[in-house]
């Protein structure tokens, strides 16, 4: 049987394949053959008023407040091999979602930002540029200086794939462009045939803040279908003095009803770091990390006058160890301090997460998301 293109690394950079490369951008919003870089019209208009076509006359696109721009919309089948995205506002406040072979119901939805492990990061103006970037270096997703957010989860589809971006801040009476927002893109895909036991790729948000007491954030509930667990990212945001991760990550899976078949043994353990990350206060206390598949690589240090709270942003793939279900999948993890007597302190810190995994269609409905000002970093 000839390759097809997909599941692309090292082992098969060699093999020719009848796959069809293509890509969408604001240069080419179709992704056709032949009809990139022809725009006469687009954000580059004026920069561009010398040179005339082909020199970058649509390199990005504005999205006003309250509108959903559609940033791809393919036959399949194919699969998503690249995407890149430069936005420019509050990353909270645009929500990606992507629909696979016609579904109503979107399989990805969430925050940009969050989606691509920025829970914390923010460029609408009210902080300095970049004053939250750190670079994160791991497999299936980069973030890159100064805001390039790059992900390279291969995303396999049959009949349709679709891909949205919705700006949700308040529309301004007087000023349609004030709360806009402009975003640069590139979608790099292929057009192939997919094996009958390839899965569709699914990512789902959701924010604890504060967490209940005695209560467990949940990443994830209420999926059915046959799939794997892929990876988590966490943006942590602690409400206690000390140290915040030694609660337990729980897999309910297939039928797990009180307890799960799978607990981890605390937060750090999770993400595949020891001893709260804290080499010492002589070598910098919490040390940041980042490797293909985990890391802790944002710590957000109180200043001593505004910025109050420790912040951290965690990220765990489970690429070469998936957590594999057959008919449903929850998952939950507890905070966990100390408290006097050696004891464990429940905690009601802000924890907002992303589940990856893969799964057989149909998509099991999302909750809703919260509202915008439950959705904002504060």
């Amino acid at each position: 049987m000839s390759f097809n293109g997909l599941g692309m690394g090292m082992g098969t950079l060699a093999l020719v394949s009848k796959a069809k490369t293509r890509s969408i951008s604001a240069e080419n919003f179709n992704g056709e053959k032949g009809k990139a870089a022809m725009a006469t019209e687009g954000t580059g208009k004026n920069c561009a008023r010398e040179l005339g076509r082909g020199w970058k006359v649509s390199p990005s696109v504005h999205i006003k407040a309250g509108e959903t721009f559609t940033v791809a919309d393919i036959k399949g089948p194919g699969a998503i091999q690249q995407i890149w995205m430069t936005p420019a506002g509050n990353w909270r406040y645009a929500i990606l979602r992507i629909y696979w072979d016609g579904q109503e119901q979107p399989s990805v939805e969430t925050p940009l930002g969050d989606f691509f492990c920025c829970g914390w990061g923010t460029d609408d103006g009210r902080n300095h540029k970049g004053a939250n970037f750190r670079q994160l270096t791991s497999l299936p997703v980069c973030v890159n200086p100064g805001s390039a957010f790059n992900c390279y989860w291969e995303m396999p589809f049959r009949k349709r794939c679709r891909i949205t971006v919705t700006n949700i801040q308040t529309k301004d009476p007087v000023d349609a462009n004030r709360g806009g927002m402009t975003l640069y893109y590139q979608v790099n895909y292929t057009l192939t045939k997919v094996p009958a036991d390839a899965a569709y790729f699914h990512a789902q948000w959701r924010r604890s803040n504060p967490l209940g007491y005695k209560q467990v954030h949940t990443l994830l509930d209420g999926v059915k279908g046959h799939g794997h667990y892929v990876g988590t990212f966490i943006a942590w945001g602690v409400n206690n003095n000390g140290w915040w991760g030694e609660g337990e990550i729980k897999f309910f899976m297939d039928g797990d009803d009180e307890f799960p078949t799978i607990c981890g043994t605390g937060t750090e353990d999770y993400f595949c770091g020891s001893y709260n990350f804290d080499v010492g206060k002589e070598f910098g206390g919490y040390r940041e990390f980042c490797t293909p598949y985990a890391g802790l690589f944002q710590v957000l240090r109180p200043d001593g006058l505004y910025q109050s709270q420790q912040r951290f942003s965690l990220y765990r793939w489970h690429i070469v160890d998936p957590v594999r279900f057959e008919q449903d999948l929850r998952v939950t993890i507890q905070a966990l301090g100390w408290r006097t007597g050696g004891r464990y302190l429940p905690l009601q810190d802000d924890i907002a997460s992303v589940a990856f995994w893969y799964q057989t269609l149909p998509t099991a409905p999302f909750p809703a998301l919260p509202d915008r000002d439950y959705l904002e970093v504060v």
